[in-house]
């Protein structure tokens, strides 16, 4: 069966949206609330996360199922190895399927301690994601997604060929999008397609867009990706660092042209880490037209 994930690859590139799942009751409520702004853009999917270490595995489960029944958007929900046997993953994925969320994005995903911090095998688990596209696929019904990283998989060291080759073998297993963390210069974005491209991949690469709209942010991101944030946009916001107003339409303007050079190189989506909040990324939809787009 086709998703709306797969088909409107074929047609303009689709716009997701990010969410997390809250802590409590008010996190929950800022959730909603956020969900009900967004619902202007039309998102063709949203995707719900794990938090670090999996501890959100069963709010994650909670909020995937019940964003599906009241919206009908199609949900990508997030199956991660951390904290789960092959038992309990294939648990999760029936849980899904009968909840009517018929995607997931497969991620190895990270420690509790974040991406830095010593991988430990849950026994009975798995290690790598290409083993939860197998077990989602063999499985069935599932369109199954995985991870990619412009900058850079921290595990990589740098090492393009060994991320791009990743990749592939995930394709080959099954796995028909790829959503990328996010990256703040498009020379990565562009080189990381065309490296695939060169291998024969067909493998559409969804870029991922994270506005920046306070300097703690910016810190903390760089901590939870692992990855360093380029020096010419880090000074860029250090030079803000008393004008939180400047900041944030920094940040937004920022991610406007990055979206911007995305979509005029063929980007076959966009995908906004909103944090829980659509303030960002409703107005970097509104600076690029898309926040009347119609519903597909």
């Amino acid at each position: 069966m086709v998703t709306p994930v797969e088909s409107t690859f074929a047609r303009k590139a689709t716009i997701s949206v990010e969410l997390f799942p809250p802590k409590d009751g008010e996190g929950e409520a800022k959730l909603w609330a956020a969900v009900e702004s967004l619902k202007e853009l039309h998102p063709d999917f949203v995707s719900v996360t794990y938090g670090a270490g999996g501890s959100t595995r069963d709010r994650t489960i909670r909020i995937a199922e019940e964003f599906t029944s009241r919206t009908g958007v199609s949900t990508v929900a997030h199956l991660t190895c951390v904290g789960s046997t092959k038992s309990e993953l294939l648990e999760i994925l029936r849980h899904y399927k009968s909840a009517g969320i018929t995607s997931v994005l497969a991620l190895r995903g990270d420690p509790t301690g974040g991406p830095s911090a010593p991988w430990v095998t849950t026994p009975g688990g798995f290690d790598h994601a290409d083993q939860l596209v197998e077990l989602a696929v063999h499985e069935g019904g599932f369109t199954v997604g995985v991870a990619a990283f412009p900058d850079g998989h921290p595990a990589s060291y740098g090492d393009l060929n060994l991320d791009v080759d990743t990749l592939i073998r995930k394709e080959k297993l099954g796995a028909t999008f790829a959503t990328t963390q996010f990256f703040f210069e498009f020379s990565a974005y562009e080189q990381l397609v065309d490296s695939l491209e060169a291998k024969g991949s067909k493998l559409p690469i969804i870029a991922g867009i994270l506005p920046i709209t306070n300097i703690k942010q910016l810190q903390r991101m760089a901590e939870l990706s692992g990855i360093p944030i380029p020096s010419k946009i880090s000074d860029k916001f250090t030079s803000l660092a008393d004008d939180p107003d400047g900041v944030r339409k920094l940040g937004i303007e920022l991610a406007t042209q990055l979206s911007r050079d995305l979509l005029d190189f063929g980007a076959p989506g966009l995908h906004f880490y909103t944090m829980n909040t659509a303030t960002a990324t409703m107005a970097i939809a509104k600076n690029l037209g898309l926040n009347n787009r119609e519903e597909r």
